[in-house]
């Protein structure tokens, strides 16, 4: 026979409604609630650290620069238009040098990709060369041989004269083609240049001072003729 309950307080009281709500109780209510959710409650942890971890490895995200860039694929001899540039923050570690604060109006020395950064040495102008050259723009009579030429090739300068039997005379040595403004467009509009008295094709040649003279003077009264030089033919 079980014994009668006690006063309260006694070894046999029953649980009363307060002793039912107390912090005891409401501790163990939490323990066992814990321990039923363990493995969720370890595997929130186990993510919580991952996360930090990762994020203490990467740092602090690095400093950009705003700068223009092609929307697009632009090729030689482009001018530039509005559309074809946008700002873009550029990774500040990878920024080249010679940025352009603005692009409108410049022709394209080469074809820039688009994404790629504008920069002065991109368009025709004196940024093309290096000191002690110059950078001269010289039409080669034949827009087809011209087009064999690509940015950064090494020729050497030969002019003929069509109205004499006499061989080639060489011109300048080691002229490194700078840029090939025009391209398709300047081929399509081949007639009015004949119109004109003028054809082939303007390319832009980093010349030595001494040699401008003769090579602008040979590109008006003769044809100047190119053949690649030892440096292009070793690359």
């Amino acid at each position: 026979m079980s014994p009668a309950p006690g006063p309260p307080g006694s070894p046999h009281a029953r649980p009363t409604l307060l002793s039912r709500s107390g912090p005891a109780h409401a501790w163990r209510r939490l323990r066992i609630h814990v321990l039923r959710r363990r493995r969720v409650l370890a595997a929130v942890c186990v993510g919580v650290a991952v996360v930090s971890g990762v994020s203490a490895v990467r740092g602090p995200a690095p400093a950009t620069t705003s700068v223009l860039v092609a929307t697009r694929d632009l090729p030689a001899g482009s001018v530039v238009e509005p559309g074809d540039v946008r700002r873009a923050d550029y990774p500040t570690s990878l920024v080249p040098s010679g940025l352009l604060d603005t692009a409108e109006g410049q022709v394209l020395a080469g074809p820039i990709r688009r994404g790629e950064p504008l920069t002065a040495a991109r368009t025709v102008g004196a940024d093309l060369t290096e000191p002690g050259v110059v950078a001269t723009p010289v039409r080669l009579p034949d827009s087809a041989m011209a087009g064999l030429l690509s940015l950064g090739d090494v020729v050497d300068l030969s002019v003929v004269d069509p109205a004499d039997d006499e061989p080639a005379l060489p011109l300048a040595h080691d002229v490194r083609v700078l840029a090939l403004p025009g391209g398709a467009d300047e081929a399509d509009s081949g007639a009015s240049w004949q119109d004109a008295g003028l054809g082939g094709r303007l390319v832009v040649l980093g010349l030595e001072p001494d040699d401008v003279p003769s090579v602008t003077a040979a590109a008006v009264r003769a044809f100047v003729v190119f053949t690649w030089s030892d440096a292009t033919v070793s690359r």
